[in-house]
């Protein structure tokens, strides 16, 4: 049964302030570790992401493919509830529906365009962390460090980030 890719309803909130909670981009893999295969290194992000104390952004073609991933035939075995995957995309991620082209935020070229998407939205909302296993945008760490943005696993961040402490006392070196 193939899952509406529509973007979710809900607008987004303004870009976040300097007291908001830290802005993050999760690619499709994260999001499936997360909601399908309920990987423990996704735990504190996972918890972090449900009270609110990370702000998700994503945009219409992340929802899109997330809801085209969800059913393919591969993944059948592992009886993915869609509904409540893209529920709970529709919950927690602000969407975007004004999305800039790619490379408008001047983010660096990701060598795999189909994870295009997930660098050019952290760049343009200055996220904290984009949550990545993918080798492609791992490997773009270095040229968006400089913007305060860390590219990472989320078992990486969760040994370095996932207390909530943490988190609040985490501050980009330009504010």
């Amino acid at each position: 049964m193939a899952m509406d890719p529509a973007p979710s309803p809900r607008s987004p909130s303004p870009l976040p302030g300097p007291d908001a909670p830290p802005s993050v981009v999760l690619d499709t893999n994260v999001v499936l570790d997360w909601l399908v295969f309920r990987d423990p290194s996704c735990d504190g992000l996972a918890t972090q992401l449900q009270h609110r104390r990370l702000l998700w952004f994503a945009t219409p073609p992340m929802r899109a493919e997330l809801a085209s991933v969800v059913t393919r035939p591969q993944l059948l075995a592992w009886e993915i509830d869609s509904a409540r995957v893209l529920s709970t995309f529709d919950e927690l991620a602000l969407v975007d529906a004004h999305e800039a082209n790619v490379g408008a935020s001047g983010a660096p070229r990701c060598r795999d365009p189909d994870d295009q998407k997930f660098i050019d939205r952290a760049c343009a909302i200055g996220a904290r962390w984009l949550f990545t296993r993918d080798r492609a945008l791992l490997d773009l760490a270095n040229s968006v460090r400089i913007r305060g943005i860390e590219i990472l696993r989320p078992v990486d961040w969760q040994r370095q980030y996932a207390d909530a402490h943490a988190i609040q006392m985490t501050t980009r070196p330009w504010l």
